[in-house]
């Protein structure tokens, strides 16, 4: 029964072993530590700060958008007034070029108008002159007429009297 005394085997060689083992556990866990775990540690930190840069950034980006978007709105309204003011400015420019041209054709016609009243008037007045040429035609194939039948100077009088009554004073005077 003498076996039976050590308890799971216990004595003083399993419990030395067991602290060199601990401390040497210990020491491979320091030594990995600084050589696996702190690089690792590290690149963990490093792409934690980098994400978090990437973040950052992407939110800087977004604002700068939102600020574009803004800016190209208001330009872009602006863009629009200035649209309908040019074409407005063309509206006016178009209504005073069709007031001008308008007046233009009205002082045309007035001129062709007048023209025109020039000409019966220089018609008129040659239609008066070859109706006088007429008469005086008349008056001498007349008197060509009283000469041959040797009528005297006063029966010739007589006849261009009548003949000028007849075709009325207003003739010829106009």
């Amino acid at each position: 029964m003498g076996e039976m005394t050590r308890l799971f085997n216990l004595d003083a060689q399993l419990l030395h072993d067991t602290i060199l083992m601990a401390i040497a556990v210990f020491f491979l866990f320091m030594f990995l530590s600084k050589m696996l775990f702190n690089p690792v540690r590290k690149m963990l930190e490093d792409r934690r700060a980098k994400i978090a840069g990437d973040i950052d950034a992407a939110e800087s980006d977004k604002k700068d958008a939102a600020a574009l978007k803004t800016e190209y709105e208001a330009k872009i309204r602006d863009i629009e007034k200035e649209a309908e003011q040019i074409l407005s400015d063309a509206r006016r420019q178009a209504q005073k070029n069709a007031a001008r041209i308008e007046s233009e054709a009205k002082e045309e016609a007035a001129r062709i108008i007048q023209r025109a009243d020039e000409e019966a008037e220089l018609s008129r007045k040659r239609a008066m002159d070859e109706v006088k040429q007429e008469m005086i035609t008349i008056a001498s194939m007349m008197a060509a007429k009283v000469v041959a039948a040797n009528i005297n100077a006063a029966v010739q009088d007589t006849l261009v009297e009548e003949t000028l009554k007849e075709m009325g004073d207003s003739t010829w005077q106009s």
